[in-house]
């Protein structure tokens, strides 16, 4: 039998970010996963689903699964329309690069 090692998902981070191509395709995404979880966290906090949220945002429930998801990218109008549905204001913000 072999014997498999499973690692948390901060191992394989922590491993991967050693390297350098890893470490720019994770980079490269990270402002739609802060866009994704930020979502998420507003939508469950106002105990809405999917669809209730994209009803109310004027698109389709995929629409929203993709951005939650991080299968695309929003634009900033649906941004603002997403963040509206949320009762919320979106900021965007630029920040430094940290090394």
């Amino acid at each position: 039998m072999s014997k498999e090692k499973f690692y948390t998902v901060s191992e394989l981070e922590k491993k991967g970010m050693k390297n350098p191509k890893f470490r720019r395709a994770y980079e490269a995404l990270e402002p739609e996963y802060q866009i994704a979880r930020a979502v998420i966290a507003a939508r469950l906090k106002k105990g809405m689903t999917q669809g209730e949220l994209a009803r109310k945002a004027g698109t389709k429930q995929p629409v929203i699964a993709r951005l939650e998801n991080m299968k695309s990218a929003p634009s900033s109008r649906s941004m603002g329309r997403i963040a509206n549905a949320l009762d919320l204001r979106w900021n965007l913000k630029l920040v430094p690069k940290t090394r």
